[in-house]
């Protein structure tokens, strides 16, 4: 290939994931048929809610008391804490819930969020469990309207929506993004299916979690073994988990960071998920939600270098140089200046080049051996 069409399959490659991937699931038929669901209570399944902690003493009767007024037949709804190698104060304010219901399921040994969430589903009577994490406040009627979804038999794991609220009210560049994201997960819904669920609250058939990964997320593990099992994760647009936004801005790069390498090293566990002779569609999904967006830094770097590479040679690139000096312009300027972070703008591009740099960090980090297992919440 020549520079001019290296330079333009460059450009091409650093918005698909974000621009032209969605296009596509827009032009694609949407799945049709959909059960009705059914509100008789009857038809409603016995729930296990699994609620991950690990040292949550600050926090877990906040999540406890939540938890025990979400609306669902009396009966028909466990709560089980699965404590992942917990501090002695956190598990004794779970064991004193025992009297309404809360059962704990220790962790012998710290292994990670995914561990101690197998040892909890080990300990479950469900058809259907529920995962959420102590950051998540359930809405009253959210659990019920979740399990609605399992009306249609090809549903094998439902995903809540992410809803970020900052302390003082405003939308931040993550919340923009958690906005996108939200949109191209119901895109994703309604072709093959979820490539990830939301990890702090989603539910899944007893059956999806019987092979469950505790080296790979538990919401990328459970997509893909609703895919392995001929059936599909779902979002449900009704059903908002909410949460504040993390209260250190310096420990957010590092929660990216984790959350890619982690990331990384399912698809590195599952290689069979990017096949699409034998995942179908589904490849399709994961190679352009997945793959495709943890290249994007890199294509980035190419796109620049091949811009330098042919000034002079037409007006085309000399906009594209000044277009990509400002744009990180204004992510410095977002960098150094909390008051320069308060434009919109500004805001969202700071959030996308700091995301990028995470990814690109992230990769290298995985290259050279990191791997991520054992799981610390990050404090909101």
């Amino acid at each position: 290939m020549t520079v001019e069409v290296l330079f333009y399959v460059s450009g091409l490659l650093c918005v698909y994931s974000y621009f032209l991937y969605p296009l596509i699931l827009k032009l694609l038929p949407p799945r049709s048929g959909a059960a009705p669901f059914s509100n008789r209570v009857a038809d409603l399944p016995r729930l296990s809610l699994i609620i991950t902690v690990h040292n949550e003493q600050a926090r877990i009767e906040e999540k406890l008391n939540n938890s025990l007024q979400v609306s669902f037949p009396e009966g028909r709804l466990e709560i089980l804490v699965a404590s992942d190698f917990s501090s002695a104060a956190t598990d004794s304010i779970v064991e004193s819930y025992a009297d309404q219901g809360v059962r704990l399921v220790k962790a012998a040994e710290r292994k990670g969020k995914e561990y101690a969430q197998l040892c909890a589903i080990r300990e479950t009577s469900g058809e259907i469990l529920v995962f959420s994490d102590v950051a998540t406040r359930i809405p009253e009627g959210a659990v019920h309207n979740l399990v609605r979804r399992f009306s249609d038999a090809r549903v094998g794991a439902v995903s809540s929506e992410d809803q970020f609220i900052s302390s003082d009210g405003r939308v931040v560049g993550e919340g923009a993004y958690v906005k996108y994201e939200m949109w191209l997960r119901r895109l994703e819904s309604d072709r093959a299916g979820l490539v990830g669920l939301s990890g702090s609250f989603f539910a899944a058939r007893r059956e999806v979690c019987e092979e469950w990964d505790i080296y790979s997320p538990s919401d990328f593990n459970t997509a893909l073994n609703c895919a392995k099992q001929g059936l599909i994760a779902v979002t449900s647009p009704d059903v908002v988990g909410i949460y504040k936004d993390v209260k250190d801005p310096a420990l957010e790069y590092r929660r990216k960071m984790r959350t890619v390498i982690r990331g990384i090293t399912a698809i590195a566990r599952h290689p069979e998920v990017l096949n699409p002779f034998r995942m179908g569609p589904f490849a399709f999904q994961v190679w352009s939600h997945k793959i495709m967006r943890w290249g994007v830094p890199w294509f980035m770097l190419v796109f620049a270098a091949l811009t330098l590479m042919l000034q002079g040679q037409g007006l085309i690139y000399t906009v594209a140089l000044w277009a990509q000096i400002a744009f990180y312009a204004l992510a410095l300027g977002g960098w150094l200046s909390a008051q320069l972070r308060q434009n919109a703008i500004v805001r969202i591009i700071f959030f996308f080049v700091q995301t990028n740099l995470a990814l690109a960090q992230a990769t290298v980090a995985f290259i050279f051996g990191k791997r991520m297992t054992v799981w610390t919440p990050s404090q909101r």
